[in-house]
């Protein structure tokens, strides 16, 4: 078939990229017939107040006393029901588990975990981000909440207790045992702050002069660390997605700083998350009331330039406060809870949070429109009476599926993949490494994926059939640290279909890297339907300084075709043509077979003079079936990298059907060494 090979540029250490229709196809799998059973029970839940005109709530109401619409269109109320925590007695301590998510070590064994033991009870979860705040503000905070469960819980309140450090946890379930809760924050009062925060970026204009000549610039730091605690909230709200009743979750903070280039999709799927949780949020700043002194306060050095005279500096401080201040207003507005700021008093949150959770009703239906397209659908809640007024939420983001959502999801779908400990596996994908030396005892590492072609969809457009993958990869160090990474989309334009679902739709890749240990992770997926599968596997590049040969990996390939622009690292690619790895390592016997390798600093050392000899011998079991000829070198053919290239052409023709055990033959003739590796390699008819 007619070969068609794309190739991309991209700043180290993605290297080189490219696609390519690899000539075998993967190990004996077919399409398998897809059963799918869909069912739409997505229950959409209303909480709604209604207040006379004193400002009481009023009771008696049924459920025909209520109009819902969505977008305009009445909804049938399918459920009904009133919440009154008010009504609730003293009672014992109770436990209920926070489900789906794990408790910390020590915390009260768990009394029920169905929304039926939440009846008539106000949940408050306690999230202190400790990320962010300074010793002193973990004290306010724990003094506010240990004052509330003093002086202000009521009997109806059950609490939780969540932290984000280095991991989010739960510190203890909910529970209306004042002592346990008690226990829990006196030891928050102990960590102290995790110093996550960073500092101001940009220019050095208007920031204090400390004495050193080098001001780094933390910007994508700050925007991992905003990303991290939105993800936190996301986690908890996915949580408590199971439980009907009013959820409302107090943000303990000093102020969640924002760049202007932070991933909008986290914020946008966090607020998502919570509104179908029916959680609210009320977010609270721990710095309370400041002073913003202009020059700054006298502990700080003196600002460098003429900000401080100009009056530049105190307006810096002021945009500061008030972009660390804009996601938290952002988070409690859009889930329905509010935003305490520049206030000392630490208890007026609470006593919002049991204004907010008093009695209330909730009205339950199903949305007459079935379009998954993620957009947000208004609600409206009318009342057969004027003289009340309403108070409910005002609408919420439909669910979507792949083909209706935003390129922001989808970006985030496929880092979630990534970043998950679980692996995705709607398709198979195959990945293949290899190693060669490169300069400064770096190595370039070839990555090749494979996707078998009956996996794609293809969508018929004129005389070709076309198709998109996404590609995102990983190389993460030893101390698990990023070193590189990979993200593309791959547009294939094919002639003829069957062709392609016979064969192998293969990525390349590189990178540049020195000998370690290293773990890598990548995920395809074809935008289609959205079907996403992944490989991960670890990759040990040696130092060859201390091998007896210094011997490259073997590569096998099956084709070779020309090299795009800009290949001059990959070894792979010699006078304008490049070797395409076979990442299966099956062939038909009508293919050619190419093996590739190199020998580095081949000779005796300090003395002149190369003699390096090599063929391919391959074994069915213990039988010898096929040798190929011996091939000498007497020259370095690879100056810049002081190897010795070898490029052997095996004819499948000349073996039998069946699986080999190839082993290369490698002997260092002038330094009297010599190397035998073995690859395993499948002919099929």
């Amino acid at each position: 078939m007619t070969q068609t090979r794309t190739n991309w540029r991209r700043r180290a250490p993605a290297l080189l990229l490219g696609l390519a229709l690899a000539g075998a196809a993967l190990p004996a799998q077919q399409p398998q017939p897809q059963y799918t059973i869909r069912a739409n029970a997505e229950l959409v839940l209303v909480n709604v107040t209604v207040r006379d005109k004193k400002g009481e709530f009023v009771r008696g109401l049924t459920q025909s006393d209520f109009t819902v619409l969505e977008d305009g269109k009445p909804q049938k109320v399918l459920s009904f029901d009133i919440e009154n925590p008010d009504a609730v007695a003293e009672a014992g301590p109770q436990q209920a588990t926070l489900p789906g998510t794990p408790s910390a070590p020590g915390a009260a064994p768990p009394a029920a975990t169905s929304s039926a033991a939440f009846k008539d009870r106000r949940l408050v979860i306690l999230f202190f981000d400790l990320t962010s705040m300074q010793p002193e503000e973990i004290e306010r905070a724990v003094k506010a909440a240990q004052n509330y469960v003093d002086t202000q819980m009521a009997a109806a309140d059950l609490v939780a207790v969540v932290s984000l450090g280095s991991s989010l946890k739960v510190d203890l379930d909910f529970t209306s045992d004042r002592t346990a809760l008690k226990k829990v924050l006196a030891a928050y009062s102990l960590t102290g702050g995790q110093g996550y925060e960073a500092g101001s970026t940009g220019t050095t204009e208007g920031t204090p002069d400390t004495g050193q000549s080098f001001t780094p610039d933390e910007t994508e730091y700050n925007i991992f660390n905003t990303d991290r605690r939105l993800e936190a909230l996301r986690s908890v709200a996915a949580t408590l997605t199971h439980i009907d009743q009013k959820k409302s979750l107090i943000y303990f903070s000093s102020g969640m700083d924002r760049t202007g280039v932070e991933n909008q999709s986290e914020l946008r799927a966090t607020i998502n998350a919570a509104v179908r949780a029916n959680l609210a949020i009320y977010t609270m700043d721990l710095r309370g009331l400041e002073a913003l002194v202009p020059g700054g306060e006298a502990q700080q050095a003196s600002l460098r330039g003429t900000a401080a005279y100009s009056g530049r500096a105190t307006l810096n401080q002021l945009n500061s406060n008030f972009s660390s201040q804009e996601t938290l207003v952002t988070l409690a507005g859009d889930t329905g809870g509010r935003a305490f700021l520049d206030s000392n008093d630490f208890s007026r949150v609470f006593r919002q949070v049991q204004a907010d959770t008093g009695t209330y009703y909730v009205l339950g239906y199903r949305s007459s429109n079935p379009a998954r397209d993620g957009r947000y659908r208004r609600i409206t809640v009318r009342l057969n009476r004027q003289d009340a007024k309403l108070d409910f939420r005002r609408g919420y983001y439909a669910p979507s599926d792949f083909q209706h959502s935003s390129r922001d999801d989808r970006e985030r779908q496929l880092a979630e993949a990534l970043n998950s400990d679980l692996p995705v596996t709607d398709f198979p994908v195959y990945l293949a490494t290899a190693y060669f030396r490169s300069d400064g005892g770096r190595f370039y590492v070839p990555v090749s994926l494979a996707v078998p072609g009956w996996e794609i969809p293809f969508t018929h457009g004129g005389d070709q059939d076309k198709a998109t993958l996404d590609v995102m990869g990983l190389v993460l160090d030893e101390a698990q640290r990023p070193i590189g990474q990979v993200r593309d989309t791959v547009k294939l334009a094919i002639a003829g279909t069957q062709q392609v679902r016979r064969k192998n739709v293969q990525y390349d890749t590189g990178f540049l890297l020195p000998p370690g240990k290293y773990h890598l992770k990548f995920v395809v997926r074809e935008n289609q339907t959205g079907r996403m599968g992944s490989f991960e596997t670890d990759l040990v590049v040696p130092d060859l300084e201390k091998a007896p040969v210094k011997l490259s990996a073997i590569v096998l390939a099956s084709q070779m075709q020309p090299a795009g622009k800009g290949k001059s690292e990959n070894p792979l690619v010699k006078d304008g043509n490049e070797l395409i790895p076979n990442v299966t390592h099956v062939f038909s016997s009508g293919q050619h077979l190419y093996f590739y390798y190199e020998v580095y600093d081949p000779g005796r050392e300090g003395k002149e003079g190369v003699h390096v000899l090599s063929n391919v011998a391959f074994f069915r079991g213990k039988v010898k079936a096929y040798e190929t000829p011996l091939v000498e070198a007497k020259q370095i053919n690879l100056p810049a990298r002081h190897a010795v290239a070898f490029q052997l052409d095996v004819p499948l023709s000349q073996l039998k059907a069946g699986f080999y055990v190839c082993q290369v033959n490698v002997v260092d003739d002038a330094a009297g060494r010599f190397q035998f590796p073995r690859v395993g390699m499948l002919v099929r008819p």
